[in-house]
């Protein structure tokens, strides 16, 4: 139970001050054991009943109290109780009683809330190791026997005599096509999960990213320190999809890409290109798994981009990957 704003003198009588924080055992409230008996709500009236000594009606010169309990979802949450220095009107208990309902009814739904993003979050984690473990593979399983192939193949091509010179060029192509296949699985690779970020870090990830990009692209980074590895997932994720969706669509001339510190304890991740505009968070399934990605973070995503005057993405991600972090 939490007591506000009670002055130190009452009535005469010498009490503490309450101020928000202010723990106060059941017992030190009357009416708090006629709700445990009987589940409803209960009144008290100090005129006919000597409060304790030490509970809280006699420290603060209370006249009437009432109690009410806090029922969320068939289960007993807390109790709101009321003290007065004057008696309280008779219908205290049924407004109370209403007010715990609406109480009741906030308590499930950031119950409900918390949850659902608990849950997004584990969906989103199962999803990156999913996600990690097949990048793993790619690239020690598939990527090495593609390499080591290549290698036989150009060893066999290096023992052609000069005269099967159409044995010696058929080998070669297929050399240089097994060259394309372990680029492109590369790619994949990358696409699926960044080795580089959980070796170098966001900046290390995202200078990579940028070198393979076609459009130039400046980049702002002022988070040096390692971050959370959910949230440099994110990051990472936002600025990826940013530049692809840039590169296929906006007709840009240039990208500049920013990661700085925000404001209590984020970290605020823009992309913005000089291109067409037009693009909508609604629309694309990207920019979509963006927005559940940031959310179940705890973050938040804006997007603008008016026809013909570029694209901004803004995302605003919490330090701690923790969901209730944000909120």
């Amino acid at each position: 139970m939490t007591l506000v704003g009670l002055s130190k003198s009452v009535r005469g009588v010498n009490v503490q001050e309450a101020t928000l924080g202010l723990r106060i055992e059941p017992d030190q409230f009357p009416p708090q054991h006629a709700v445990r008996r009987s589940g409803n709500s209960a009144r008290v009236d100090f005129r006919a009943f000597a409060a304790p000594t030490e509970s809280i009606p006699q420290q603060f010169g209370f006249v009437s109290a009432v109690s009410s309990i806090v029922v969320v979802e068939g289960r007993h949450w807390g109790l709101v109780n009321v003290g007065s220095k004057n008696e309280l009107p008779s219908d205290t208990e049924e407004r109370l009683e209403k007010f715990t309902e609406l109480v009741a009814t906030a308590i499930a739904n950031a119950e409900s809330r918390a949850e659902l993003a608990a849950s997004r979050q584990r969906v989103i984690a199962s999803a990156d190791e999913a996600r990690r473990r097949i990048g793993r593979d790619l690239h020690d399983g598939t990527q090495q026997r593609l390499v080591a192939l290549a290698l036989h193949v150009q060893s066999a091509r290096a023992s052609v005599p000069p005269e099967c010179s159409d044995l010696a060029a058929q080998l070669s192509l297929i050399a240089a096509q097994l060259a394309e296949a372990v680029t492109e699985l590369q790619e994949i690779s990358r696409g699926v999960h960044p080795s580089n970020l959980s070796k170098g870090g966001l900046g290390a990830a995202l200078r990579a990213m940028i070198r393979r990009s076609p459009i130039p692209v400046e980049l702002n980074l002022s988070v040096d320190e390692r971050l959370a590895e959910p949230i440099e997932l994110a990051a990472y994720y936002l600025a990826s999809e940013g530049l692809t969706n840039t590169t296929k669509h906006a007709h840009a001339s240039r990208v500049e890409i920013s990661v700085a510190h925000g404001d209590d304890a984020s970290v605020r991740i823009s992309i913005r290109d000089d291109g067409v505009g037009g693009a909508d968070l609604a629309l694309g399934s990207g920019l979509v798994g963006l927005r559940d990605r940031v959310e179940a973070l705890g973050g938040s995503i804006e997007i603008e981009s008016p026809p013909g005057a570029g694209t901004l993405i803004t995302a605003e991600l919490p330090l701690s990957s923790d969901p209730d972090a944000g909120a």
